[in-house]
């Protein structure tokens, strides 16, 4: 059995949103001369990039949870079904 762990660019090759956010605060730090003029400009950017990439994993933290919480339901032998649209447009209206 192996402890191999994988490197950074594995690990972010399966979550393609993440890769994307860190790539966006390379390019921040990697600008070239009159992109980001000011360090307030800069701190700017990086917050905003910072605060997607915040978003972005708590909102991937919840889907993998949901997910696992169902596989784990449904290994109980529950009937589970999954929250989303509704198929139905409601209760028809009598009329009275």
């Amino acid at each position: 059995m192996s402890d191999h762990k994988p490197s950074i660019e594995e690990r972010l090759q399966s979550h393609p949103h993440l890769r994307q956010r860190v790539e966006a605060i390379l390019d921040i730090v990697e600008a070239p001369s009159g992109q980001v003029d000011t360090a307030d400009e800069a701190e700017q950017r990086v917050t905003e990039e910072l605060r997607r990439l915040g978003n972005d994993v708590l909102h991937g933290w919840a889907q993998d949870k949901e997910k696992q919480k169902a596989k784990d339901l449904q290994s109980q032998g529950l009937k589970i079904t999954p929250n989303g649209k509704k198929n139905s447009p409601g209760t028809r209206r009598t009329g009275k």
